[in-house]
């Protein structure tokens, strides 16, 4: 499917304001950008860098006032979600050295407390996607997805605690159940097609079988409209923005997903 997906983002800004920037989609193995758009008011300059995950990320300095941020992207993505229950779990030394990173406690991601967790939840599944699954359906069923409910990252460990949490809590706690059981798991930040409510999403991917698999325990059923932005350890880095120095003020963060063509 194709679809067009866009944020706007306002700021009110009292003294000039360094801004870290990660609104740009890329195209990979499941996406593909057919047209990029990238404004903001009033034009500052702006230099763009790769960081250490590959993601596109923008610097600038936002100047007193009134700032925006306008991104627009066409996107070809999937309709569904690759599920593939024989993907097997891959030996530590058969993963590829970019893989290795997602396998360490991170700073929302404590794996290393998750272990005896892990093993309760997959103790009948054949390692590999089998037991990534079980994990997706545990959050599901024992943690509550309740939308707008925390305005900022909390742990696996809290989450474990509240059993509630909004999209990027229920994923940082199944990358720190994944990791735990030494199945690579990482952070994946973009947007979802017929998200409610709409906003920026986050979700979870794990590798098994030789790639990277989607899974997300906010949604009932595996679908597809997903679109990357970001990826990372865990919340940290995956940020569509990072400002530094006095508080900048939002006026608005508004996001949109629609379908253009199939």
């Amino acid at each position: 499917m194709w679809l067009r997906v866009s944020c706007n983002l306002a700021f009110d800004i009292e003294t000039p304001t360094p801004f870290i920037l990660m609104l740009r989609p890329r195209s990979g193995a499941e996406q593909w950008i057919e047209r990029d758009e990238f404004k903001i008011y009033p034009n500052v300059p702006i230099v763009e860098f790769t960081d250490d995950y590959g993601n596109l990320c923008q610097r600038l300095v936002a100047p007193i006032g009134k700032f925006t941020i306008f991104t627009s992207s066409d996107v070809k993505t999937s309709e569904f979600v690759d599920v593939n229950f024989e993907a097997p779990f891959v030996e530590i030394q058969n993963l590829p050295n970019e893989v290795l990173c997602y396998l360490l406690p991170s700073r929302y991601c404590e794996s290393d407390r998750f272990n005896d967790l892990a093993n309760t939840i997959t103790a009948d599944k054949p390692v590999g996607y089998e037991q990534v699954f079980a994990i997706e359906e545990w959050l599901r069923t024992n943690i509550s997805y309740i939308p707008g409910s925390s305005d900022f990252p909390i742990s696996a460990t809290e989450v474990n605690y509240k059993r509630s949490g909004v999209c990027r809590d229920l994923s940082h706690l199944g990358i720190a159940l994944c990791r735990s059981l030494s199945i690579p798991a990482r952070m994946v930040v973009g947007y979802l097609h017929k998200l409610h409510p709409m906003d920026m999403h986050a979700w979870f991917e794990a590798y098994v079988g030789g790639r990277w698999y989607t899974f997300d325990a906010t949604q009932t059923e595996a679908k597809g409209g997903y679109v990357a932005v970001g990826y990372g350890l865990d919340a940290a880095d995956v940020a569509i923005f990072n400002q530094f120095g006095p508080v900048a003020h939002s006026l608005e963060q508004r996001v949109t997903v629609e379908q253009i063509k199939i």
